[in-house]
């Protein structure tokens, strides 16, 4: 596993190559799983938090919609990194159906069965969810409920048959850490009340 300032060193490359405010997403996401992780017995804090730096490490490679998700594996294969590689590829997933994606369908169709094989045969532990929960719930600025923030995405992304049942696979990871950390996770993230008091139009 890389370390968290190896994790650093390839964001900041990727960042000089595409820059953008995903970056940032990436360190919210990396904050909240840490301090998520914190709370838990069972998860390294440092593990999530480099997970969520990199989990997003395939935007280097420029603008794109699903095809990021394989961009991220390839780089992190070719590092030896495969559980990284893993977590690009599971991290838009909490529904196994490659279907349930909300973007452009901009890859292969020797990609889109790659993936859907991975996902079949992928058994998720915590730093799967855990990662799939704060890909939802961060913002650049922090984090916000996770109910603004889907719908945020279906303003931008649409929705589709499977976009209720992937709603409720969230709010599922939700309740899951709940139980983990023994609180409502929200008191444990960075400002949620002001991110998600924000209008979205």
């Amino acid at each position: 596993m890389l370390t968290i300032q190896q994790a650093n060193e390839q964001l900041q490359t990727a960042y000089q190559k595409n820059p953008g405010p995903w970056v940032e997403h990436s360190r919210s996401v990396a904050e909240n799983a840490r301090r998520i992780a914190e709370h838990t017995d069972c998860i390294d804090p440092d593990t999530a938090y480099t997970m969520g730096l990199l989990h997003d490490i395939g935007r280097a490679a420029g603008v794109s919609g699903i095809r990021h998700i394989f961009d991220g594996y390839d780089r992190m294969i070719a590092l030896g990194q495969p559980t990284i590689a893993r977590i690009c590829l599971t991290h838009s997933f909490p529904l196994k159906n490659i279907r349930a994606f909300q973007g452009s369908f901009d890859c292969s169709k020797q990609q889109l069965a790659f993936l859907q094989r991975f996902l079949d045969s992928c058994s998720y532990d915590n730093y799967d969810r855990l990662i799939q929960l704060c890909d939802a719930l961060s913002l650049p600025s922090g984090a916000c409920i996770l109910e603004k923030r889907l719908v945020d995405v279906a303003l931008r992304h649409g929705i589709n048959d499977l976009s209720l049942e992937k709603w409720s696979a969230f709010l599922q990871l939700k309740q899951h850490f709940d139980r983990l950390c023994r609180c409502n996770l929200y008191t444990l993230l960075p400002n949620v009340l002001e991110n998600s008091s924000v209008d979205l139009i």
